[in-house]
């Protein structure tokens, strides 16, 4: 066998570099990144191979490599972010209906000077029994729309979820417990009466999520700045870093119910109302052999309606184990993104970054597959609502800024997990 310790040439990990100037640098520092990691990688592997144990030098070295990709993936997002994110400039050369135009200009006025008489008038105009300053008033809908877009931007689970809007607190969603009955008739032959169906219910309670930015009255009287894009762009962060944790691992009181809190029970004794988990055989940890055979499990125990809209869900530091895993045939089964602004993938599902699930662990549920959409509801009440607080935070003047949200699973089909624990 060929000494690949004497024969393999040197690689060197990639240092982090200044920030890139634009998206397709950093992308193409990413991909440099992951060859250097692929070469290491096949090293380690080969030293595993002959000496049964890989150099201390190659695994500390992939390990920098892998934690290098991690900086550099880190930093093309962020650039995204701030690409999607709307210049602070004044909003000339959107076209608005005249409605809106009447909204935009009174919520400019509230917001710059208190002036509150034109949102009055138009929420009594549009019956609204919430109107008041006491409760704030609602957003535009153009920064409404904004601010949900760039919302399912940041967080993963809103944008593979299902998002409904209501105008009630309280979603409820009615399903058969046992399914439909059909059978299979002549044409002319009677029909026979089916059973009563069982129905059940799931109900989805949205609940406020808030953020305060401040502002100073310098700022707020500089005609040159768009107030609304900044509202949104001061609240867009925040509000989608708490949805994201709520979504993933809310308990459900006084805010979404995440679905790693529903309870998860064996792939074998699967009921509805649980979520199926797939054991990688190992206390808190991959198997040693065949470690990837874990994930081929929990892809087919989806169904294949489910399955063919699937999508891998973990944090980056779950991904770089699952970097390191090949096929049969010596194929990386960690695929990089095809472009800036893509997913990765896995075993050609693509795969969501979401840093509230688990790091691996002792009966860690650090995996999930599934069809999001069909599995996981998110529910918004219409509207964001702002209320002005110039007196708490002297000479700052505050925006209150609330919206109502809800969530939980509401396919339980369709998600599955990996547990990582021996059974």
């Amino acid at each position: 066998m060929t000494d690949m310790t004497k024969t393999a040439p040197e690689v060197k990990a990639p240092e982090i570099k200044g920030v890139p100037e634009t998206v397709t640098a950093a992308f193409d520092e990413f991909m440099e990144a992951f060859e250097a990691f692929k070469d290491v990688n096949d090293r380690r592997l080969g030293e595993i191979e002959q000496k049964l144990s890989a150099d201390v030098v190659t695994r500390d070295k992939m390990d920098r490599i892998n934690r290098a990709m991690d900086e550099q993936k880190k930093v093309l997002d962020q650039m995204l972010l701030k690409k999607a994110r709307p210049a602070l400039g004044s909003s000339q050369g959107r076209e608005l209906s005249p409605e809106a135009e009447e909204h935009k200009a009174a919520f400019d006025a509230y917001v710059r000077r208190g002036d509150e008489a034109g949102l009055r008038e138009l929420e009594a105009k549009a019956f609204s029994a919430t109107a008041g300053a006491d409760g704030g008033y609602l957003v535009p809908p153009e920064t409404d729309n904004e601010i949900g877009r760039r919302v399912s931007i940041v967080s993963p689970m809103r944008a593979l979820s299902t998002v409904r809007t209501v105008s009630t607190s309280v979603l409820k969603k009615p399903f058969a417990t046992a399914g439909l009955s059909t059978g299979w008739v002549a044409e002319t032959a009677a029909r026979p009466q089916t059973n009563t169906p069982q129905l059940a219910e799931l109900s989805f309670p949205t609940m406020e999520l808030y953020a305060m930015p401040a502002a100073t009255q310098a700022l707020l009287d500089d005609a040159a700045v768009d107030i609304e894009a900044w509202i949104a762009g001061e609240v867009d962060i925040v509000f989608a870093e708490q949805e994201g944790d709520a979504f993933i691992r809310g308990d459900g009181v006084n805010k979404p119910k995440g679905f790693l809190t529903y309870t998860a029970v064996a792939e074998s004794v699967w009921t509805w109302g649980n979520l199926g988990y797939i054991a990688t055989g190992a206390a808190g940890a991959w198997k040693t052999t065949g470690p990837s055979d874990t994930l081929v499990d929990v892809i087919y125990a989806l169904k294949a309606g489910h399955r063919q809209n699937g999508t891998f869900m973990m944090n980056r530091k779950t991904q770089a184990d699952v970097r390191k895993f090949k096929d049969a045939d010596g194929n990386y089964l960690w695929r990089p993104p095809a472009s800036a602004g893509q997913p990765a993938s896995l075993m050609g599902f693509p795969i969501a970054e979401a840093e509230e699930m688990p790091d691996v662990g002792a009966n860690a549920l650090a995996v999930a597959f599934g069809d999001f959409r069909s599995g996981y509801l998110v529910v918004d009440r219409a509207g964001v609502r702002i209320l002005r607080d110039p007196y708490s935070a002297k000479p700052y003047v505050l925006f209150y800024t609330t919206k109502r949200v809800g969530g939980g699973v509401q396919n339980f089909e369709a998600i599955k997990l990996v547990k990582f624990a021996a059974s």
